[in-house]
C-alpha cells in the first residue's frame, strides 16, 4: 500500500467515523483516534459487505455502501463507548 492509499483510508475513516458518531445519540466518551480507527474498520467492512451484495459499484454515488459503512461505524462507536463507560 502506498502512502496515498494510507492517507485516503485515514481521511475516509475520519469522515465515516464522524458521521457514525453523529448517528449515535448522546455524548460519546471516546477520542478522535478511536473514532478514526472505528471509521477505517467500518469503511473496509462496509465495502466488503456492499461488494458481497453487489451494490458496491453503481453508476452514481454509492449510497447503499455509504449507509452500510456509517451504520457499522455507529454500531462500533456505540459498542466501544459502552465498553469504556462500564470500566
Amino acid at each position: 500500500m502506498h502512502i496515498s492509499g494510507i492517507l485516503s483510508a485515514i481521511v475516509i475513516g475520519l469522515v465515516i467515523g464522524i458521521l457514525g458518531r453523529l448517528v449515535v445519540p448522546g455524548r460519546q466518551h471516546i477520542g478522535i483516534l478511536w473514532t478514526i480507527v472505528v471509521g477505517i474498520v467500518a469503511a473496509l467492512l462496509g465495502s466488503a459487505i456492499a461488494a458481497g451484495f453487489g451494490v458496491a459499484d453503481t453508476k452514481g454515488p454509492d449510497w447503499i455502501e455509504w449507509f452500510i459503512q456509517i451504520a457499522l461505524a455507529a454500531v462500533g462507536i456505540a459498542a466501544l463507548d459502552r465498553s469504556r463507560v462500564s470500566r
